[in-house]
């Protein structure tokens, strides 16, 4: 998860991962399925109790892929009233006379796509994992899918939204951050007003207890990512017992409130930032050069390549650096969101090379298409819902300042400590300031009675700093924490063997590995 309203990083590297991105930054993401049956002919559920007993029926819908549709209520309270219909699909366990049950994936967001993450599975979830786990994703209610969804903005207004310059050096620039933060607000409030009292973190753990239940299961296996790890807390508080074993990789800190976690979240990208520097300024060429003997990693040279691409971007945002066919222009935001795009997955560093390369000399347009990427932008120029969904959830989960001046503090001191990112994420969160619902009060999650749940953090993680899985670890009665000595957001999955044993091993047999062990 992103700090869920910032505009630097919407969702976790699911989009960039499933594209195969080449240095011409082209690619298509897996065919979504095709469409399900609503859940067996029996008539749509008034009762909790009837919610609870529906049974998916599945049909084949995409190379061995099998879908379905759950119904959830809008209001839990009121369970008679209007229903979200969520798509569902799963890939059955490999060996099935093995079979221990199904493992529902969440990739992040808020907002991801759990139908387009699943899509993925045998390449994203170990054999081992497959061979004994149908792997089941959904889409989140509004998200994605769902029936209904989120809808806020266009896309010629996101294209603005996302390149306003979210370092205002003057008050100008400042009231078009205002602007463009109240439209966003306003424009959800116009197109989604019934929707968004309902699409919080804390009804979509309800949500997966019901399809838990759909699927047969008396407990719920789990591996969310990113914001994915949220949800899952949620679930642990929720239903405790109902836990067999939660992976939360990418683990975000609940009870941190909404600037302090855009601050976290900067000195994260920061972090991540310098260590691709370094790892450029290993090489020759590196565009990051700034005078001085080639092959330099020092904290001198990191420091100046740090801050000669400061100066691009605020040159870019003066005088753009070109712009892609449909009028799309390379400014310094976009830039910017390009660059943190590629912090996601270490395997988006060469891209981000040759995007820095081409920038320096007039060229923005390769680091606009890995924002594109990350944003979901479609290349007629429409977007998926994933932005005006993660703004949605992430402005409804928790509390937000309504002081202007709440937030010029925060960007001050998020840019002292992450000079290229701290004032761009907090300035990006300020939608959240104009809400038209109210938010959620911090909660305390601390899933008492529940089974052990793994914690795992990344060490240089851009999105979720290692810092908030030693935090939600912490804070889970029964948090247990693996780290990953490794760059790039979330550790299952992207080549430590280590990890993956140890995570294989809790989700296979519940294995629980010790607490504060870091994988090398």
């Amino acid at each position: 998860m992103s700090s869920g309203r910032d505009r630097l990083a919407v969702t976790v590297a699911l989009a960039l991962l499933a594209t195969g991105l080449t240095a011409g930054c082209s690619g298509a993401k897996a065919s979504p399925p095709a469409p399900a049956a609503t859940p067996g002919p029996a008539p749509a559920p008034t009762t909790l109790a009837r919610y609870y007993a529906q049974r998916l029926d599945w049909q084949p819908c995409d190379n061995g892929f099998q879908c379905a549709r759950v119904l959830v209520p809008f209001d839990y309270s009121r369970p008679d009233g209007r229903r979200f219909s969520l798509p569902v699909i799963r890939l059955p366990a490999t060996d099935p006379s093995h079979r221990i049950g199904a493992l529902v994936v969440n990739p992040g967001g808020p907002g991801g796509s759990g139908v387009q993450y699943a899509l993925g599975a045998r390449t994203e979830i170990p054999a081992a994992v497959r061979a004994r786990f149908d792997i089941v994703g959904f889409d989140p209610r509004g998200v994605g899918a769902s029936e209904p969804a989120l809808t806020c903005m266009t896309g010629p207004e996101l294209d603005q939204y996302f390149a306003t310059d979210d370092a205002p050096a003057n008050a100008a620039q400042l009231a078009e951050v205002v602007r463009q933060s109240q439209l966003y607000a306003a424009r959800c409030e116009q197109r989604s007003a019934a929707l968004l009292p309902y699409v919080g973190t804390q009804n979509a753990a309800r949500d997966l207890d019901v399809l838990r239940s759909a699927l047969g299961e008396s407990q719920l296996t789990y591996l969310g990512k990113s914001y994915g790890t949220y949800l899952g807390a949620w679930y642990a508080q929720l239903f405790p017992t109902h836990v067999r074993a939660l992976v939360l990789d990418g683990a975000v800190d609940p009870d941190t409130s909404s600037l302090a976690d855009d601050i976290t979240q900067a000195e994260g990208f920061q972090v991540a930032f310098r260590s691709f520097a370094a790892w450029c300024l290993a090489s020759s060429p590196c565009p990051l050069q700034a005078g001085g003997s080639p092959n330099s990693t020092g904290s001198a040279a990191v420091n100046a390549g740090v801050a000669k691409t400061q100066a691009l971007i605020t040159r870019a945002n003066v005088t753009p650096l070109g712009q892609l066919g449909d009028g799309q222009v390379a400014d310094g935001a976009m830039l910017l969101n390009g660059i943190a795009a590629a912090l996601y997955s270490t395997s988006f560093w060469p891209d981000l090379k040759i995007g820095l390369t081409e920038a320096f000399a007039g060229n923005g347009t390769v680091l606009v298409e890995l924002a594109n990427l990350l944003y979901e932008r479609n290349p007629n120029g429409t977007y998926t819902n994933l932005a005006d969904a993660d703004t949605a959830i992430s402005c409804l989960d928790r509390p937000s300042p309504h002081s202007l001046a709440a937030f010029q503090a925060a960007a001050a001191q998020a840019s002292r400590l992450a000079p290229l990112f701290g004032a761009p994420i907090v300035w990006g969160s300020l939608t959240c300031a104009y809400w038209p619902v109210p938010s959620y009060p911090l909660p305390r999650i601390r899933a008492v009675e529940s089974r052990p749940i793994l914690v795992v953090g990344t060490l240089r993680d851009p999105a979720t700093p290692y810092r908030q899985a030693q935090a939600l670890a912490a804070d889970l009665a029964s948090g247990v924490l693996l780290g990953w000595n490794g760059d790039g957001h979330t550790a299952y999955g992207q080549g430590s063997a280590c990890v993956d044993t140890i995570v294989n091993d809790y989700l296979i047999d519940l294995a629980v590995p010790r607490s504060g062990r870091v994988c090398p």
